[in-house]
């Protein structure tokens, strides 16, 4: 296990540096100079000068490159103070520190990310094994037409709907918004519910598919079969041998969404105006601010990264037969 986890934080690593140094010297592809946003409508050439100085945007591209990456180990220091570790530099737009607005807009992203990951896993697990459970059944009918419908949905067309029904419609349910955590868990709850359910529509039903054929194959497997004879109740049977046996696709699956479900949780902030890293990463790619971009894309690959590394190790603890080696 040691080795395998040091292998892959290797890989994770040099993942890393290459997304990280295609991003840099893309940027750099973009005709338009980065420090005008900074200089503003009255901008002078002294001025520009200035800006490019303090930005360091006078020195090569490579130079820049290797400043940033030792500033995220080491620190840097800049004209409106010092940047301590990690740091991914100053924000060309408003001045601030890339690593503290990031940690501002993060517990939003998590927390959404996270609900949305246990509703969709709760909803779309369960109606795959009752689906299994009842094949060829009504039962089963309906959760599959409905897996169906519901993956043809997206985010920002059922966000407004939902909204219009539960919110201004019959005032049901309060307008989204984010209350941290640790001030109020009713109020954080209440606050992103329904982005959790709106963002989770579309994965509950890819989930209700894949639990649902998957449970079906194992049920056909020889040692499933093998325990039905030894006389095994049939529920004893499908929560043991077949249940168990049909996580390992689905913890597959798990890892690869990891990145969709961040993407669904940008779209999801823009569509119910929540001021999280989705939100953050699209202003800083339209204002064309290198810092912030390059921050918003190192945490969350990092994260992507972190999350695939835990779903490969749960392999070997789900299926004893997996060896990590």
């Amino acid at each position: 296990m040691l080795q395998f986890l040091i292998r892959r934080t290797l890989g994770a690593a040099l993942i890393l540096f290459l997304i990280s140094a295609f991003t840099f010297f893309m940027f750099f592809a973009i005709p338009q100079d980065p420090a005008l946003l900074a200089c503003g409508k009255n901008c002078t050439p002294d001025a520009l000068e200035v800006i490019h100085k303090n930005l360091g945007l006078d020195k090569p591209v490579a130079v820049q490159f290797w400043d940033f990456m030792v500033g995220i180990f080491a620190g840097r220091d800049f004209s409106v103070g010092h940047c301590s570790a990690p740091c991914f530099g100053v924000s060309f737009n408003d001045q601030q520190m890339v690593w503290d607005t990031i940690v501002d807009r993060f517990p939003l992203t998590l927390s959404l990310s996270i609900g949305g990951l246990i509703v969709f896993l709760i909803v779309g697990l369960s109606a795959g094994m009752i689906a299994a459970w009842r094949k060829g059944t009504a039962v089963d009918k309906i959760f599959s037409g409905g897996s169906l419908v519901l993956s043809s949905m997206q985010i920002y067309f059922l966000g407004p709907v939902v909204l219009g029904l539960f919110v201004y419609s019959t005032g049901w349910l309060d307008k989204p918004k984010y209350v941290p955590f640790s001030e109020s868990i009713g109020g954080w709850f209440m606050g992103l519910l329904i982005p959790w359910i709106v963002m989770s529509v579309i994965f509950t039903a890819n989930y209700t598919r894949m639990s649902r054929s998957t449970m079906i194959e194992q049920l056909q497997e020889e040692h499933v079969r093998a325990a039905r004879a030894k006389g095994m109740s049939s529920r004893y049977v499908f929560f043991r041998y077949a249940w168990r046996g049909s996580l390992i696709p689905i913890v597959t699956i798990i890892g690869i969404d990891l990145g969709a479900l961040f993407g669904g949780a940008m779209v999801t902030e823009l569509t119910f105006g929540l001021a999280g890293i989705g939100r953050l990463a699209i202003s800083s790619v339209v204002n064309k601010d290198l810092p912030l971009t390059m921050g918003v894309m190192v945490v969350s690959a990092a994260l992507i990264l972190f999350f695939n590394v835990i779903v490969d190790a749960l392999y070997a603890i789900i299926d004893p037969r997996v060896r990590l080696s």
